[in-house]
């Protein structure tokens, strides 16, 4: 029978031994850890050298004495299992980012030592460019950390030089060490993967290692019960189960080398793909909290008007006592100003256990400033977002506002980004007529369809060629009485009737370039105009009772407008409850509330589809549908409705319904009269008949 050690830097409180048949030989196997002494495991490579077959260094030979770690002719083979160690890390990797669906997708990654596992840095770098590195930190104190792979390629060709020109202590009585800890402990707590040895893992705390995802080799079930405490979110463990085991890399490839009798530098690749094949290893995915999994996003949001900037102490000052010349100004120069994360978004939780963090990045543009440049202009700025968003480890990032409507609707910006892109409009059109429908049900002034007819009600999109006008367009088509489509673009519109006539050839569809007496006919509009404060509807014609959704931005219905008929619901569409306990700065919505288009990119994250969703002017029916039927999935609900003064409660409601009803009671004397009138003036204008003459 054959004898093969592990010697760790770990406790002892994690050796091990077993003895167990594998490559067609007996082999005894055991484990033996230095407790953190270097000089003990030095002593320990010396000893087993002599006394077994193969020996196992669960730590790099540089780390303890140049005499122990040299090989000998009389002694047995040495091996830290580096190679195999990259084969199971890597494949481990590839395996998470596969089955989880971008895993790893623009992740913070900090490795300990990128000297040491550099091809699995140079792996993690083909799918996100933030890797730190902490080598100078750890071998030279040297208080920085590398942010690149060409900076670690840099460092490694002349680092192992700087050691023998190091003082032996460049802080005394331990500060350095206290200041090396410190500034470990910060980088860890700006990542989302640690890559390290298992023990470096055991002077780290809940505040540093809380929500992490660490890759490593050789978890035994002490140190994950560790990692539970330590409120861990994943292990990624390159070492496979043997015996009923955890063996790691090191064990494995001594055994391996025991086994076959080959020095360690005489197994090819080809020999390790088929043992690690013919024994069914395979890398462990590991949970010690349950599963959990956070994706990342982030969101553009701008000032929708001067008014935003008021909200800025300093600014609410000035704006009293200066000129209005001061604000036009202060809108113009932050159009210039670069964008800055505004909030970060945390809490959000779907009922199947998945998460999602966030950043909401602001460009200082109004719509005004937005429209008033070129295209170019705010592409510049929405990629600067994205660079932001890239860095701070975001999978995805929706465009908000006027910055999805400006150019060609994100499909730019989708191109150059160095991330997946989507505007939200897919699910902007969804919420408009989830919000719509919601309040017409409320309202209880349309019957209810039966027998799958279509409801008794009749609408109307202004703004019906536009992105999300003409897919509320193609919804209401289908469950609408009559519609009426409103667009200044007639050819458009044109086009759009025959489109929507082929998915809905029953459909009764009404075209017109304004908005003119037919407003008068409806029970729900719904503006979807870019108009930027232009008048695009005269609420004085609209029908009691009426429900108007407006998702443009800025409203298309100011305050003012709407103050004028409180026999009307205006709605502003788009709000959506977030499943969670939420927590953000305010966005000017109720808490856990947010807009339609950033549900969208949250919803995405939280399914995991890191892909351009929602781009260009053309939204896909299959997509609106697709996004509803996700949202619903991950517990996204229709917030309570909301006008331009805030929620509506339910005696907000149900005076709306008295005031309308009152209102149509009213107007009918007038209808009755208007109608005799007309029926008298046509019996008027009608030729009398002669009476027949009597028989004589």
């Amino acid at each position: 029978m054959k004898s093969v050690v592990g010697i760790s830097l770990g406790g002892r409180a994690e050796d091990f031994e077993f003895r167990t048949r594998f490559l067609g030989e007996r082999l005894a196997v055991r484990r033996v850890g230095a407790g953190g002494s270097k000089a003990r495991a030095a002593r320990l490579l010396e000893h087993w050298r002599a006394q077994a077959d193969a020996v196992g260094l669960g730590f790099s030979p540089d780390d303890v004495p140049a005499e122990a770690a040299d090989a000998r002719a009389d002694g047995a083979p040495a091996t830290t299992g580096a190679r195999l160690r990259e084969i199971l890390q890597e494949w481990a990797l590839r395996d998470v980012q596969q089955r989880l669906g971008g895993y790893f997708t623009n992740a913070r990654i900090l490795f300990f030592s990128g000297r040491d596992d550099y091809k699995l840095a140079r792996t993690m770098a083909e799918y996100t460019p933030n890797l730190q590195f902490a080598d100078p930190l750890l071998q030279l104190g040297a208080p920085t950390l590398i942010d690149s792979l060409e900076g670690l390629e840099l460092y490694a060709t002349g680092a192992h030089y700087v050691p023998e020109h190091l003082p032996e202590a460049v802080l005394p009585g331990g500060l350095g060490d206290r200041w090396t800890h410190f500034l470990l402990a910060r980088a860890l707590g700006d990542a989302t993967v640690v890559v390290a040895p298992v023990h470096e893992f055991d002077r780290f705390g809940r505040e540093e290692l809380a929500g992490k995802t660490i890759i490593t080799s050789a978890v035994s079930d002490r140190r994950l019960a560790r990692f539970r405490q330590k409120g861990v979110h994943m292990v990624v463990d390159g070492a496979p189960l043997l015996a009923g085991r955890v063996v790691g890399p090191a064990v494995l490839d001594a055994m391996i080398i025991a086994a076959s009798g080959k020095a360690p530098g005489d197994i090819p690749e080809d020999d390790y793909l088929e043992i690690i094949a013919g024994t069914g290893l395979e890398p462990r995915i590991l949970y010690p909290c349950g599963f959990k999994r956070v994706n990342r996003f982030a969101f553009v949001i701008h000032p929708l008007s001067q008014e935003y900037f008021k909200k800025v102490e300093p600014i609410e000052l000035l704006s009293r006592v200066s000129p209005p010349v001061f604000m036009d100004a202060l809108e113009k120069t932050m159009a210039y100003a670069p964008p800055f994360v505004y909030s970060k978004m945390t809490g959000i939780r779907s009922p199947n256990g998945v998460e999602a963090e966030g950043w909401l990045i602001s460009v200082g543009g109004t719509p005004k400033e937005i429209m008033r440049h070129k295209p170019e202009f705010t592409y510049r700025r929405l990629l600067d977002a994205a660079r932001i968003a890239q860095r701070l480890g975001a999978q995805i990032m929706g465009l908000g506002a006027f910055t999805k409507v400006v150019g060609d609707a994100g499909a730019t910006v989708a191109r150059r980004a160095p991330l997946p892109i989507t505007t939200g409009n897919s699910y902007s059109a969804s919420g408009a007529l989830w919000a719509a429908h919601d309040a017409m049900l409320r309202l209880g002034l349309v019957r209810r369809p039966k027998d799958g007819r279509k409801a008794r009600f009749k609408a109307m999109v202004v703004g019906a060629t536009g992105s999300i006008g003409s897919v509320c367009a193609r919804m209401l088509a289908m469950v609408a009485e009559e519609l009426y489509m409103v667009s200044p673009e007639t050819a458009k519109l044109l086009a759009l009737k025959e489109s929507i006539l082929k998915e809905t050839p029953d459909a009764k569809l009404h075209l017109s370039s304004h908005a003119g007496r037919e407003v008068g006919e409806a029970d729900m509009i719904v503006t979807a105009t870019s108009g930027a404060g232009k008048k695009v509807l005269d609420i004085t014609q609209v029908k009691p009772g009426c429900v108007i959704t407006d998702v443009a931005r800025p409203l298309d219905l100011p305050p003012e407008e709407v103050a004028k008929r409180p026999d009307v619901l205006v709605i502003e569409s788009g709000e959506i409850r977030l499943p969670g306990k939420v927590k953000m700065r305010n966005i000017g919505l109720p808490r856990g509330v947010v807009y339609a288009c950033l549900a969208e990119t949250i919803v995405l994250a939280l399914e995991g589809r890191f892909e351009n969703f929602t781009v260009g002017r053309n939204i896909e029916w299959e997509r609106v549908r697709e996004i509803y039927r996700m949202g619903l999935k991950h517990g996204m609900r229709l917030a309570a409705i909301s006008g331009v003064n805030g929620p509506f409660t339910d005696a907000d409601i149900r005076r709306v319904r008295r005031l309308a009803l009152a209102a149509r009671e009213a107007a009918r004397p007038r209808r009755a009269a208007k109608r005799a009138g007309v029926a008298g003036r046509a019996r008027k204008a009608a030729p009398r008949r002669k009476a027949p003459a009597r028989p004589k």
